[in-house]
């Protein structure tokens, strides 16, 4: 077992969690101490101004530059760390087209922070033919796997439901034998989740987000366009299927019309119609959904979950887990599995033909490689 420190900078660019985890890169062995580091108005602002760039193209040094800032100076306040996972700023994610871009150099990282650093997690998959998303799948069936045995969860499949800026489910069955076994993990993208409601409230209110669904309490959904948003043929593609931030576009203009409170409610219920939806193609209904990322903290969003989806759903935090840091901790459970040159991905997690170690390893020397898929 190695300590290891992930970090994750989210679609919702609204900070850098940073979280220490102990693990052989197959079990966990523990948790360790957390943290979040908020960007200011004006980092926001130009990561946000960068969203859709590809590298070369203006803005995405300067986004570049605020992520390895912000990751080293957390991975500063976490010295007992051997080694780091660095997930990058996402910008940009095209898979069948121009490929995934996560901004910030994972070498650079390595020498400021003086350590090891794993990075550039999905760019490998998707150069096999894989979606390069959703990555964290194989790290729910191990925090499955953990929760089984400390007592927290029953022994059969269960579903983890990350709400970040885009959403996206893991169904898993902890009694698989590994994550890319046939049968433990199914995962894809639901749909939009934060982003539509957290970009409304920035652009109308000059907030970051609906605190505690307030305003989305208060309005009513617009059926019809709920209605029209679940009609994409997105909803009608098979998984394992991954979400740019921004692909569902039209969905701003269409609650434009819409009070403050109406059109939040409107994007809530457009969050959970998304979920729902995707319940079809799960190889059979969890025991229980739990709940992850900043979308379990809204009330709104919760109610809704539990009105739409046909099994229990809870926040994380009833098995044993922190919601908060979940994804930085699965990248710190990654790194430690691509320096064993183990599976980060597999067919029905990202789409990719056949298991794949995705991950470039950065040293503070500057010696870097990708790491070889384990045969």
């Amino acid at each position: 077992m190695i300590r290891v420190l992930g970090m994750m900078s989210g679609t919702s660019m609204d900070g850098v969690d940073a979280a220490m985890i102990e693990t052989d890169g197959v079990r966990i062995g523990g948790f360790g101490r957390s943290a979040f580091r908020a960007y200011s108005d004006n980092e926001s602002a130009a990561l946000h101004a960068a969203l859709g760039c590809w590298p070369g193209d203006p803005g995405v040094a300067e986004a570049a530059d605020i992520s390895i800032a912000s990751h080293a100076a957390m991975a500063a306040d976490f010295p007992d760390a051997g080694l780091i996972g660095y997930h990058g700023q996402t910008l940009a994610h095209d898979p069948q087209g121009r490929g995934t871009h996560q901004a910030g150099d994972g070498a650079l990282l390595a020498k400021m922070a003086n350590r090891p650093v794993v990075w550039d997690f999905r760019s490998e998959d998707v150069r096999q033919g894989g979606e390069g998303a959703p990555l964290a799948p194989f790290f729910h069936w191990a925090c499955a796997g953990w929760a089984v045995g400390q007592g927290h969860l029953p022994p059969q499949p269960v579903a983890f439901l990350n709400l970040g800026g885009v959403g996206n489910i893991t169904w898993v069955d902890p009694a698989a034998p590994a994550p890319e076994a046939p049968g433990a993990c199914l995962a894809f993208d639901t749909g939009p989740a934060n982003a539509p409601i957290n970009d409304l409230l920035r652009r109308r209110l000059r907030r970051s987000h609906d605190q505690d669904g307030v305003l989305a309490a208060a309005g009513r959904a617009d059926d019809a366009i709920v209605a029209d948003f679940l009609r994409h043929p997105w909803f009608d593609r098979q998984p394992p299927k991954s979400l740019d931030r921004d692909q569902f576009a039209d969905l701003a203009p269409a609650v434009e019309p819409l009070t403050d409170a109406d059109a939040a409610a409107t994007l809530v219920a457009a969050l959970t119609g998304a979920v729902a939806a995707g319940f079809r193609w799960l190889p059979q209904t969890p025991a229980t959904v739990l709940v992850c990322g900043g979308g379990r903290r809204n009330p709104a969003i919760m109610a809704r979950l539990a009105q739409d989806l046909p099994c229990d759903v809870q926040p994380v935090e009833a098995a044993g887990l922190d919601g908060d840091m979940l994804e930085a901790q699965a990248f710190g459970w990654l790194a430690a599995r691509v320096m064993r040159g183990l599976p980060t991905s597999g067919p029905t997690t990202t789409g990719v033909p056949a298991p794949c170690c995705g991950g470039r390893i950065s040293y503070p020397r500057g010696q870097c490689g990708f790491f070889p898929a384990r045969p």
